[in-house]
């Protein structure tokens, strides 16, 4: 004797539903967001700093401008720093949750190991983890410059400190050390790499690419 019921079916995990709609490269679009996102973060605030480390050296440099005719202020500086720092916390949050995501549905090529003897759950979690603490850094070196700027510093001249600026310089090797996790994991690992990934599925490039 039947009830007429359908017998009940569980779903696939919801990681498995997106699966059907990935492309070759492991992600529901084209081209990752995450490493032109890296890009933005890492220019913005090399301006920044750029720009301070300008500002602080004012005196030494305006002659030349006055000798080029050119229309530059300490204050000109100044604005250029903080404005591209200020935008520089915003776009990282962005840079760190595509990244969170893109590491959630990344494939890496198995039995690979990295130049530096990592594999690649090991780099993905020292990446993240280093992309987190950077977005805190970048954070807290917004908030120091902010008050600097209005509160600190408003009144002189030279609106950072020495030590801001040598901090800078320092996240700038950070970043630029950590960076090199993130190019293992497209170079060596094949995340989100197209061409990586067909090759490693033993796909005809010349069929499989248009």
């Amino acid at each position: 004797m039947t009830t007429g019921q359908q017998p009940y079916v569980a779903d696939p995990p919801a990681i498995e539903q997106l699966a059907s709609g990935l492309g070759p490269n492991g992600l529901p679009y084209s081209l990752p967001i995450h490493p032109n996102l890296v890009h933005l973060t890492i220019g913005l605030f090399v301006i920044a700093i750029a720009f301070d480390i300008a500002g602080a050296l004012y005196p030494i440099e305006k002659r030349v401008f006055r000798f080029l005719a050119l229309p530059i202020t300490r204050a000109g500086f100044h604005d250029v720093g903080w404005y591209n720092l200020l935008a520089c916390a915003v776009a990282t949050f962005f840079t760190v949750a595509a990244g969170f995501y893109e590491m959630l549905l990344a494939q890496p090529i198995p039995g690979v190991t990295s130049t530096i003897g990592l594999q690649s759950m090991q780099t993905m979690l020292w990446h993240g983890v280093g992309g987190v603490a950077i977005l805190l850094v970048i954070i807290a070196m917004t908030v120091w410059r902010g008050y600097q700027r209005f509160r600190w510093r408003r009144d002189m001249g030279r609106q950072v400190q020495w030590l801001y600026l040598l901090v800078g310089l320092v996240l700038f090797l950070v970043i630029g050390l950590h960076g090199t996790l993130g190019a293992e994991l497209a170079g060596e690992f094949g995340v989100h790499v197209t061409a990586d990934q067909l090759l490693a599925s033993g796909a005809n490039l010349k069929e499989a690419l248009p």
